[in-house]
């Protein structure tokens, strides 16, 4: 009778924890890209920064193709952010996470499959936005549009910190 109590009060104080225990899966941001448009952009010339042509992508990458089975992804991604919304603090609430820095300043923007648009309510206040960022939650393949860039996917954030290299 003794163990029979020690193993259900163990399994209820066991039961808590594992609930808390999400597997974020790290993500390269290439990854998000569909195959196709990963070949497109892989087999693209090399620009030429000699003449005065803007560099482009082509049409297809710019569409924003989506890894459809990437919905619902815990996921740990690092990038840098774009703020659009700060809360009275001065706390940015919503972003764009990009893959690099300058992303979204200069034209064209990157393609909308490597733009993650991101809410975090308690909103984050870094020390520099020149510095990556880890961004952990939920990935969605919901599309969002502003004046800034498009976005092929969205998440509500988690957790927020500084990037530093995982060891």
């Amino acid at each position: 009778m003794f163990i029979r109590v020690l193993a259900i009060s163990t399994l209820l104080c066991l039961l808590p924890v594992a609930g808390l225990a999400t597997e974020w899966q790290e993500l390269d941001w290439t990854e998000l890209m569909p195959p196709e448009d990963l070949a497109l952009l892989e087999n693209m010339p090399v620009a030429d920064h000699e003449g005065n042509e803007p560099v482009t992508l082509p049409e297809e990458i710019m569409e924003g193709n989506i890894r459809p089975e990437l919905d619902g992804t815990p996921l740990r991604i690092p990038g840098f952010i774009v703020p659009l919304q700060v809360n009275d603090d001065q706390k940015i609430t919503e972003f764009f996470l990009v893959p690099y820095f300058g992303a979204c300043i200069h034209v064209p923007a990157p393609p909308p499959n490597q733009i993650i648009h991101v809410t975090y309510a308690p909103g984050y206040n870094p020390d520099a936005l020149y510095h990556p960022f880890w961004i952990q939650g939920v990935l969605h393949t919901d599309k969002v549009s502003n004046d800034v860039a498009d976005a092929s996917y969205v998440m509500d954030a988690v957790l927020v910190e500084p990037y530093q290299e995982a060891y």
